[in-house]
C-alpha cells in the first residue's frame, strides 16, 4: 500500500488548536469521497499514515459493493479521543489564550483543513468521535454528514451499522447452516461500543447466547446484566468456541499467526480492515469458515450518513431499507464465490474494482472527441 496509490494525501497541522492529522482520498471515481474522522493516540505518524491509506481504500470498496455514488476517504487524529468538550475544560487556556475548549478549537481547525478540499472529502464520525464534533467541523466548512437529528441529519450512524451486521450475518447463517435462526447460536463479541453493544441486543433478542469482551470492564458487567452474556478477556476473546464472531473493535486480527487458532465457524462484524492480506482470507476459506468481507457487512453506517445527501434529506425508512439489502449482497456473494471458487473477500474486492472501472471508462468514452 503507497501513498501514490492515492488521489490525495493531506497532512494537517495546527499547533494553538493541538491538531496533527492526516486526510487520504483513495479514490473519487464513483463520486466525492466519504469516511469518517477516526481519533486515536497512535504510537507513531507512520502508523497513523498506515491506517488512514488502509481504511481509505477499504471505505472506496464498501461505497461501490454497496452501490453507492460515492468513493474512498478517511480522516485520522493523533490525539486522545477523550479530551473534553464542554466548556468547563480550563485546561484549554494552558495551551491557547482561546476561551474555546480543546476539543472545540480541534475539530474545527480540521473543519478548515476539510473545507480547502472544496468537497472533495466529506466527512462522518468514526472510532474516537462524534456528531458532535461534526458540528464542531461544520462551523468551518460546508461538508460534513452523520449530522444530529435537530439539524436534519440521520443522528449517530452505529445503530445503522450494527442493523446491517445483523442482517449479514443472517445471510452468512444461511451460508453455514441454509438457515438463518440464531437460537441457540453462540456469538464471540470483542468490542461492545458504539456498534457492538446495539448488535449484541440485536443477538440477544433473536435468541442468541453472547460471548463478550471488552477493555472497558463496565461495558462487559452491562452486556452480563442485560443480555446474560459470559464475559471473558479481550485476549481469549478470539479463541472461545462459538459460532459466529463478529469482531467490532480494531482492525488487523486475523493472519497466520492468529487464523489457526479460530474455532469459530463464521466471522462477520464491524471491524474494519479485519484480514491483514488477502492471503489471509484464503486461509479462512480453506479451514472452511465463511467470512464475510469486512466492508460489505459493516456498510450500514455509510449508508446511514450518505442518505443525508440524497433527495429531500435524510430520510430513515429509505436508510434502513438500502442496509437490509446486505443480505442480498452477501447472499449473492457466496452463491459467485461457490461458483467460482474463490474466497469471498478476494471476489468482493474484485467486484468493487470492475464497478469502479466500468464507470472511468465510461467518463474516458464520453469525454473523447468525436
Amino acid at each position: 500500500m503507497h501513498a501514490e496509490d492515492y488521489e490525495q494525501v493531506v497532512f494537517c497541522a495546527d499547533r494553538g488548536a493541538g491538531l496533527k492529522a492526516i486526510i487520504a482520498i483513495h479514490d473519487t471515481t464513483l463520486g466525492p469521497s466519504l469516511g469518517g474522522i477516526r481519533m486515536r493516540a497512535y504510537a507513531t505518524e507512520d502508523e497513523a499514515v498506515t491506517d488512514a491509506l488502509r481504511l481509505a481504500q477499504a471505505m472506496t470498496y464498501k461505497a461501490a459493493l454497496a452501490g453507492l455514488d460515492y468513493g474512498g476517504g478517511k480522516a485520522v487524529v493523533i490525539g486522545d479521543h477523550t479530551i473534553k468538550t464542554d466548556d468547563d475544560d480550563h485546561s484549554s487556556r494552558k495551551i491557547s489564550s482561546s476561551a474555546l475548549p480543546r476539543r472545540e478549537m480541534l475539530f474545527r481547525a480540521l473543519g478548515r483543513a476539510i473545507e480547502s478540499l472544496a468537497g472533495h472529502y466529506i466527512p462522518t464520525e468514526d472510532m474516537g468521535t462524534s456528531t458532535a464534533d461534526i458540528e464542531r467541523v461544520r462551523k468551518e466548512s460546508r461538508f460534513g454528514v452523520g449530522r444530529d437529528t435537530v439539524f436534519g441529519g440521520g443522528g449517530d450512524p452505529s445503530q445503522m451499522t450494527a442493523w446491517g451486521i445483523f442482517c449479514g450475518q443472517r445471510a452468512c447463517l444461511e451460508e453455514a447452516d441454509g438457515t438463518a435462526d440464531f437460537q441457540a447460536k453462540t456469538v464471540a463479541l470483542p468490542g461492545l461500543g458504539k456498534v457492538g453493544y446495539p448488535l449484541a441486543r440485536y443477538l440477544h433478542e433473536a435468541g442468541a447466547r453472547l460471548i463478550v469482551a471488552d477493555v472497558d470492564e463496565r461495558r462487559t458487567r452491562q452486556a452480563a446484566e442485560d443480555f446474560q452474556a459470559r464475559v471473558v478477556s479481550p485476549e481469549d476473546i478470539y479463541t472461545q468456541e462459538c459460532d459466529i464472531l463478529a469482531p467490532c473493535a480494531a482492525g488487523g486480527l486475523f493472519h497466520s499467526r492468529t487464523i489457526p487458532h479460530l474455532r469459530c465457524r463464521i466471522i462477520g462484524g464491524g471491524a474494519n480492515n479485519q484480514l491483514v492480506s488477502d492471503a489471509d482470507g484464503d486461509a479462512l476459506y480453506e479451514r472452511g469458515i465463511v467470512y464475510a468481507p469486512d466492508f460489505a457487512i459493516n456498510a450500514g453506517g455509510l449508508i446511514n450518513v450518505a442518505d443525508e445527501l440524497g433527495p429531500g434529506g435524510y430520510r430513515r425508512e429509505r436508510a434502513q431499507a438500502k442496509t437490509e439489502t446486505i443480505y442480498t449482497t452477501l447472499k449473492t456473494l457466496f452463491a459467485e464465490a461457490r461458483q467460482r471458487n474463490i474466497h469471498p473477500h478476494r471476489l468482493a474486492v474484485t467486484l468493487a474494482q470492475e464497478r469502479i472501472q466500468a464507470v472511468r471508462q465510461l467518463r474516458r468514452m464520453n469525454a473523447a472527441p468525436a
